[in-house]
């Protein structure tokens, strides 16, 4: 088993590891012995080169048979790619978290910069803060954020501070531009962000600010977690702008209007319950 690869989104290939496996299903909940188990049983299917797509289907189905609530919190990165096409929910769900931090969030402004207009994904305000997000939607695991990205976000702010951000109402306040990603930053795009002071927020960075540690912080899951529901189901609260599981459990009407039936509502909402709770 230690000689075994798997093949990553990205092509490239690595040597399977159990222990995080493991970990990563007792991340989301699994106990140690569930996660014991439903390693074992994914260990006995491997072969090599198998992806880890499929890997995470396997155990996303194993999942599903001893917890719902599990596998849904399990299935983060696969519910932030689900926010597509148009990348607008990933916008709005961005903007949750923010408001979750104590924010005032606006979003899909147009504001003018010293040159050009721009629209800005994200404003947020808090305490003298203020954060211009802009947010980098992805629906394949495989699309990076290389370092263009991050250059020219920094040139679009830097703009907005000569236009908009330069009238007197914002003068004794910090303005910061960040970009947000729900797959991942190169190693270029980071340095670059890192020098250019830049924030830039990925599935799993910065260290302990990173997209998974967001979401278990806040408990703010998105409603394409949820395992009860169909693709098309989600695709429906999203088009009503019901970003997160809470907002389900809020205003379970929301269900009825997209036609999920009654028996199966109660299914839907203890799922959620479990996995907000």
């Amino acid at each position: 088993m230690n000689d075994l690869q798997i093949t990553k989104a990205s092509g490239e290939r690595v040597a399977f590891d159990a222990e995080k496996l493991r970990s990563s299903l007792q991340r989301a909940g699994a106990t140690p012995g569930h996660a014991a188990d439903i390693s074992h049983t994914i260990e006995q299917q491997l072969y090599d080169g198998i992806s880890s797509k499929e890997i995470y289907r396997m155990a996303h189905r194993l999942l599903r048979k001893k917890a719902r609530h599990t596998a849904a919190r399990y299935s983060l990165k696969q519910a932030l790619l689900a926010f597509g096409p148009s990348g607008f929910p990933f916008e709005q769900f961005i903007a949750r978290l923010l408001k979750a931090e104590g924010y005032y969030v606006q979003t899909g402004l147009l504001r003018q910069g010293r040159c050009i207009d721009h629209e800005i994904d994200v404003l947020a305000e808090s305490d003298g803060r203020v954060i211009v997000g802009e947010c980098k939607f992805h629906n394949r695991q495989n699309r990076v954020n290389d370092v263009k990205i991050p250059l020219y976000i920094n040139a679009r702010f830097h703009d907005l501070k000569a236009g908009f951000l330069n009238a007197p109402e914002w003068k004794d306040r910090t303005l910061e531009g960040w970009v947000f990603t729900n797959t991942r930053f190169t190693d270029d795009a980071l340095q670059y962000g890192h020098c250019a002071k830049m924030r830039l927020v990925s599935w799993n960075t910065p260290a302990e600010y990173g997209l998974r540690d967001w979401v278990d912080r806040t408990g703010l899951h998105p409603v394409t977690c949820l395992t009860s529901l169909t693709g098309r189901e989600k695709d429906a609260l999203l088009e009503k702008q019901v970003v997160l599981v809470r907002e389900v459990l809020e205003a379970p009407v929301a269900l009825t209007n997209i036609g999920v039936k009654q028996e199966r509502i109660k299914k839907v909402l203890e799922e959620a319950g479990q996995l907000c709770g």
